[in-house]
């Protein structure tokens, strides 16, 4: 970051006349003799470019930190009782990619209460340590004590990256504990590396979609960023366990909140698109009732469930749950079959790590053909009834 500096003894009244028919944004005033820039300064430096070197760009040295205390890349668990979410293992699977550059170990690090076999699991995954904080003040997720708890984690072992799943605990937890340690936060990274001087490198959609943007944090630590679910691939564990679990105490004041629980419900399990292994999506090519229940039978004929590109949910066709893309869920299925969908950039983001895609479009020059496997070019309505045909001729044949 850098501030603008006023050269006062180059400034007199017809020279900030000048500068103030430079500034597109109005935020140069003269008063009383004296040259002022406001809060409306957009930093477009055009006055320092035409100014005459009347006003100057000043660039701040940033305070640096001592890298060499930082070390650890930390996934945090993501859990409910003794089930852990499974982006949990992706980003331990991304954890031990990126801590092979620096040779850093693997952390875990589990916030609960009553903890069980679970923990014992993360060691077949190549975690050196798994910290945990077990108290029953930990049983329902309230963000004070949690955050204390991360926090004290980072405090005592000082992880120089941190990764947590963008579910809806982590989107909650990981931005509070981020500023607790005046230290940036990427969300949605859909790309992460690292650099040798242990610099992770974060990558996520921006503008849309249009553009991919690198995110780097030099001067701070630790660094923190989310990831959505089903983005990395998730690593097969190993037979025997490697690493240790490491018991944590923390003191009674910090676990104090101003929330009690007094009941808790269990949500009533619903369709949720990033674990199927089978997916048929519609786009505004097929957003007719008809071919909407040809797309319902063609996934039940396939194992799968129904999917949409955003036109659909604006729509009100579907339901948000339903919905594939940067805006909606990430997917990777064995199989997806597109039909009539473009393929825009916010789509194409959210399915295609898919193992095999096959689309269907009537305009042969579609984006969705540049991530399908295979492309068929026609008529949705002439090619499925073809597919759900041959699909029940082979079924039939099976029986």
């Amino acid at each position: 970051m850098g501030s603008l500096k006023i050269n006062h003894g180059m400034i007199n009244a017809e020279k900030a006349q000048e500068l103030i028919k430079l500034c597109p944004f109005g935020a140069i005033s003269y008063e009383n003799g004296k040259l002022d820039i406001s809060s409306a300064c957009k930093m477009c430096k055009m006055c320092v470019r035409r100014g005459g070197g009347a006003i100057e760009y000043v660039e701040e040295e940033a305070a640096g930190v001592d890298k060499s205390l930082w070390k650890g890349i930390c996934v945090y668990v993501d859990h409910y009782g003794d089930k852990i979410h499974r982006v949990t293992y992706e980003l331990i699977g991304k954890a031990k990619e990126l801590a092979s550059v620096t040779g850093h170990p693997v952390y875990a690090l589990v916030i609960g209460a009553g903890l069980g076999e679970g923990i014992e699991k993360l060691l077949h995954y190549g975690v050196d340590k798994v910290f945990v904080y077990d108290r029953p003040e930990f049983k329902d997720f309230r963000i004070e004590p949690y955050t204390a708890a991360f926090h004290d984690f980072i405090e005592k072992i000082k992880p120089s990256s941190i990764l947590v799943g963008a579910t809806n605990l982590g989107r909650q937890l990981a931005p509070r504990i981020a500023a607790r340690c005046r230290a940036g936060l990427t969300a949605d990274c859909t790309v992460l590396e690292m650099k040798e001087n242990t610099d992770l490198v974060q990558i996520r959609p921006a503008f849309g979609g249009n553009i991919m943007a690198q995110i780097i944090s030099t001067n701070t630590r630790p660094q923190f960023c989310t990831v959505r679910y089903k983005v990395f691939t998730e690593p097969k564990p190993e037979t025997e366990a490697h690493g240790e679990i490491v018991k944590m105490d923390i003191s009674e004041k910090a676990l104090i909140s101003g929330i009690n629980v007094i009941s808790g419900v269990d949500k009533p399990k619903d369709i949720d698109i990033s674990e199927s292994d089978v997916i048929v999506a519609v786009g505004r090519g097929a957003q007719s009732e008809g071919m909407r229940a040809m797309a319902k039978e063609l996934a039940d004929l396939l194992g799968g469930v129904v999917a949409c590109s955003r036109p659909l949910v604006e729509s009100n066709i579907f339901d948000a749950k339903h919905q594939i893309g940067l805006s909606g869920r990430t997917v990777k299925p064995k199989f997806i079959i597109t039909l009539g969908i473009s393929g825009a950039v916010q789509f194409a983001a959210g399915m295609k790590s898919s193992d095999c895609i096959v689309s269907v479009n009537s305009d042969k020059n579609a984006p969705i053909f540049d991530v399908a496997h295979y492309a068929i070019v026609g008529d949705v309505n002439e090619i499925v009834p073809k597919l759900i045909a041959k699909i029940k001729e082979a079924q039939a044949d099976v029986q």
